[in-house]
């Protein structure tokens, strides 16, 4: 099995002069979960090379079990460091797409054509589709066959405004990730703050937040299996 995971290139937390990226985390956790069952795994974001890392995500408190062994694998390490291309992605060729979350992917795999057609793609070719915490946002301009939103009367979670609220940007993020989603039609279901939190509809998998991530993959492998 063939899994494309797909990493924001984005480092600017708006206008704040803090640095923003992916959650290490979600990337660790879902990205141990495939390889210990032995799929391929690619790794892609729209500039290529490295993409950033949220600083905040390497704190003492967010450290996991699969963050240490990250930290302590230079193969992994380097097939981040050198993620492809997005553009240069050919859907066909993946079983399973999944967005690790980070503030990120609000600023640009939102607005991604490129990120934007492969969900679409991956949606209706039946093929697993898993975003975890921020990530679902990368929804927010993805269309059904019909033309309406994707998201639009399907079971979906992402990121909650309180969880937005704790660590105090709401004012600072483009938009928050509960509203954009019932915005657009979406039936969101949420956890309590912090916990592990699913939703699933057909392919569409998403995840509320970091303690969702390993959910989620073990969803997709679920399906792909």
């Amino acid at each position: 099995m063939n899994v494309l995971m797909i990493l924001t290139s984005h480092d600017k937390l708006g206008d704040t002069g803090l640095k923003t990226g992916f959650w290490l985390e979600e990337f660790a956790s879902p990205f141990y979960c495939f390889k210990d069952q032995g799929f391929n795994l690619t790794l892609a974001s729209p500039a290529g090379g490295k993409p950033p890392l949220d600083p905040s995500s390497e704190q003492a408190d967010f450290q996991t079990a699969a963050t240490e062994r990250f930290n302590q694998d230079p193969q992994a390490k380097q097939q981040l460091a050198t993620t492809l291309v997005l553009a240069d992605i050919n859907p066909a060729d993946y079983d399973a797409i999944f967005y690790p979350g980070g503030h990120g992917p609000l600023w640009d795999l939102t607005n991604d054509a490129n990120s934007i057609a492969l969900i679409e793609a991956f949606h209706q070719a039946n093929k697993p589709v898993g975003l975890v915490c921020h990530a679902p946002g990368a929804l927010k301009n993805v269309k059904a066959a019909d033309g309406s939103p994707l998201v639009a009367g399907k079971q979906v979670t992402g990121f909650t405004n309180s969880e937005e609220a704790a660590v105090q940007l709401t004012d600072i993020v483009p938009f928050l990730v509960e509203d954009m989603l019932q915005q657009h039609g979406a039936d969101y279901s949420k956890g309590d703050d912090w916990s592990s939190h699913l939703a699933v509809d057909g392919n569409l998998i998403t995840g509320q937040n970091p303690a969702s991530s390993e959910a989620v993959a073990n969803e997709i492998i679920k399906q792909l299996k």
